[in-house]
């Protein structure tokens, strides 16, 4: 049983991000195929002589003019990660930079945006009537940085892979619910595994039942001891882990 794993590594990064903790050493260094075969053994996949195959990782060059030190750091991951044999395939997507115009807003308790209204000291009056505008709106224009192509590379991997039957079984790392139906696709023809990296519940569209199409998939949310006992060597080929991590 062959299985391949089709990674979104943004998604996985802030996924790890949010269940070990900001700033936290010890899980960033991640050996991806580590983690596979950590999945495929704790499956009922296992009983099946299931074996990873193929490991697709799809990311996008940080870039080194907004966050230097990170794009250094990604750029030292990479090469581990190749070096080591950990991935099969590297997909790049791209950064976006652009300025955007948005009313400037607070967060409820839910995390809701809520517009900001005038209130003192911050007050707006209107210039012939010199009334105060109670309703007004402050419109900010700001820095919006994107990241473009994961999730494409990752459903279009998935898709032909399973298509032109170089794989048995796949998973998916990703709790992106725009993979909604390449991964639906996926599932009448092989079984899946999807796999949520963070600590949000798992996208609705992501949902499914054991039993759809084939038969025999799965769920899994990534805890930290998956992240943290799943480290490449340091160094990892001519990779040395960066400090901090």
């Amino acid at each position: 049983m062959r299985v391949g794993m089709y990674v979104d590594g943004f998604n996985l990064y802030y996924g790890g991000r949010a269940v070990c903790g900001r700033g936290q050493p010890g899980w960033r260094w991640l050996d991806l195929r580590d983690l596979g075969k950590r999945l495929v053994d704790n499956s009922a996949w296992s009983n099946h002589g299931a074996r990873l195959e193929k490991i697709v990782y799809c990311t996008a060059h940080v870039k080194g003019n907004v966050n230097p030190v990170g794009r250094r750091e990604q750029d030292t991951y990479i090469r581990g990660l190749i070096e080591h044999g950990s991935i099969d395939r590297l997909e790049l997507g791209k950064y976006i930079s652009r300025a955007k115009c948005a009313l400037l807003a607070t967060q409820d308790h839910k995390g809701w945006p809520v517009p900001c209204k005038p209130a003192w000291p911050v007050m707006v009056r209107h210039g012939s009537t010199a009334q105060d505008i109670t309703e007004a709106n402050f419109l900010v224009s700001y820095q919006h940085i994107e990241e473009k192509g994961s999730d494409v590379n990752v459903a279009a991997n998935l898709l032909l892979d399973v298509l032109n039957s170089r794989v048995d079984a796949a998973i998916v790392i990703s709790n992106d619910s725009d993979l909604r139906f390449p991964i639906q696709e996926c599932r009448e023809r092989v079984p899946v595994g999807t796999v949520n990296p963070g600590q949000s519940l798992l996208a609705g569209d992501l949902r499914g039942e054991m039993d759809d199409g084939v038969g025999d998939h799965w769920w899994y949310r990534l805890k930290n001891l998956d992240y943290e006992s799943c480290q490449l060597p340091d160094p990892a080929g001519s990779a040395a882990k960066p400090a901090g991590w």
